[in-house]
Formats: structure tokens, sequence, C-alpha cells
């Protein structure tokens, strides 16, 4: 009797889509922590109308802190391999539990997250994460960096900490080795359209070039 044998592969990762990396579009503006040699695993570019609506949502209480998901698309380049996220949409967080230091996402806040992506942006990833700390500056605090780690997981998916009073934020990204760091934050790609200049006004970043479309 012939015996059969049957051998079970590991899932195939999906393939990441392609797609030149847009920094002749953007203006670079770049964190003081960058100075240090601090290197992200991914790119961040941020369209201008997610910047504005997330900025809005950071001055809706000035008092307590609020948040929400990042969503857009993640692609790598053709030529160099280099992944980068595109953060086109913000999806502020409801049944949430927040105070002047704390922001807690509960069950129901996660579920109408995904299904607020699900249903106003087809197609889109969830790539991360934003918060405020009115009066406090822009880090992650421990229950912060718990959260990150267990509900934004990928190394590609990112945590934005904005100080609303102060007009600063900045990107939390882990570098290429996974690790976070909650004190040191970068910059972003800003993508502008033609013809049209930057919005961008937190004033602890500094911009690094810009270069016009062609």
């Amino acid at each position: 009797m012939t015996e059969s044998r049957i051998r079970l592969s590991a899932p195939e990762a999906p393939t990441l889509p392609l797609a030149h990396i847009p920094i002749a579009h953007a203006c670079r503006w770049r964190s003081q922590s960058e100075n240090d040699g601090l290197r992200p695993g991914v790119a961040v570019f941020m369209t201008q109308r997610a910047y504005i609506r997330c900025c809005a949502h950071a001055a809706t209480d000035l008092n307590n802190e609020v948040g929400g998901g990042l969503a857009g698309k993640r692609r790598a380049d053709p030529d160099t391999g280099a992944q980068f996220i595109v953060i086109e949409a913000v999806l502020p967080a409801r049944h949430v539990r927040n105070g002047s230091t704390y922001l807690t996402f509960t069950q129901d806040t996660l579920v109408a997250m995904h299904d607020d992506l699900e249903e106003r942006y087809p197609g889109k990833e969830l790539l991360g994460w934003y918060h405020t700390h009115p009066r406090m500056g822009v880090f992650l605090s421990g229950y912060d960096t718990w959260l990150h780690d267990h509900f934004f997981p990928e190394p590609w998916q990112v945590a934005l900490v904005i100080e609303p009073h102060m007009a600063v934020g900045g990107f939390f990204v882990r570098q290429p080795d996974g690790r976070l760091d909650p004190r040191r934050y970068f910059g972003f790609y800003e993508l502008i359209p033609v013809d049209r200049g930057s919005v961008v006004y937190w004033s602890n970043l500094l911009p690094e070039e810009v270069v016009a479309e062609k």
C-alpha cells in the first residue's frame, strides 16, 4: 500500500502593492529626534486633508484627550523596495473613556472604528492611531505604548501625538528592528497639491525641503 503524504506550507504573506514613493510631491517635516540618528522602519506621508481634519479634531476639546484612527494605504517603492504609508483619512474614535490625562479605547471603540473604515473608506487600511496630550507634550505614556503594541502591532502602524495648546505634534514609528522609542518622535512628508502651499503649523517640526511637481 502506497503511503500518501501531504505537506502543509505556511500561508504566503500578501504581496505589498508597488508605487513610486511620492517624494517629488511632498515637503519633508523633520523633528529634533531625527538629528540623533533615529531611523523609521517606514516613511510616513500625510495628505493635507487628513492633517487638517486631525488638527481640527484635536482642537475640539482642549482640556481632555481625544483621538481616533488613521486610514490610508501602504506601498513599496519598486526601485528601492522601501516601504511607505500614505495617511488619507481620519476616523475620530467613538465610545471612548477620556479625561485630562487619559484616553481609553473600549471594545466598542475598536468595533466602530473598523466599521467606519469599511463603510466610509473601502480598500483602505488602518495605518495607526492618533490622540492628544493637552498641556503635556509629545510622548507615549506607558498605557499609550501598551495600546499601540496590542491594537496596532504591525511594524508599519504608527502613533501620532498632538499637543494642541503648544501646536506641536509628532509620529512614533517603529524602527527597522521593531523597537519603539516612546520619547523620540518623527516628522512626516506632507503631500502638497500643485499650486498650493504648506498647511503644517506645528512649531516643533522644521521643513527639510520642498520639491515642486514636474
